[in-house]
């Protein structure tokens, strides 16, 4: 089974992604934010995360650099699941070395295509 670790600050976020990701047979572990993220991403391994940008105590593009840092998560594929969509932020995340960035609100079929195909 595949184990997906997702970082959001909305509860009702955290719900549509584990709900959307649970019913297409991943496994999904929540995070309310980028540390309480971190810290599970340091006692388990994950296949993939998904991370908002803008949460409180550490920010999606500040946990992709600490994940980024770790020789666990150098080639672990790192989605930014945010509504910002500036061309600015994306680079930002790029240079963190997030692997993709999708917009919310998400199209679950179109995030399920996605997490299979930087999952390949």
């Amino acid at each position: 089974m595949t184990h997906i670790l997702a970082a959001d600050d909305s509860p009702s976020m955290r719900d549509m992604v584990r709900l959307t990701l649970c019913g297409a047979g991943f496994d999904v572990t929540s995070a309310a934010d980028g540390e309480e993220a971190l810290e599970l991403a340091r006692s388990r391994s994950f296949d993939l995360v998904l991370s908002d940008v803008n949460m409180p105590r550490m920010d999606g593009i500040s946990l992709i650099r600490a994940l980024r840092a770790q020789a666990a998560y150098r080639l672990t594929p790192l989605l930014m699941l945010t509504t910002e969509s500036t061309a600015e932020r994306k680079r930002e995340g790029k240079q963190a070395g997030a692997t993709g960035w999708i917009v919310k609100p998400f199209d679950p079929v179109q995030l399920v295509a996605t997490l299979h195909r930087v999952l390949r």
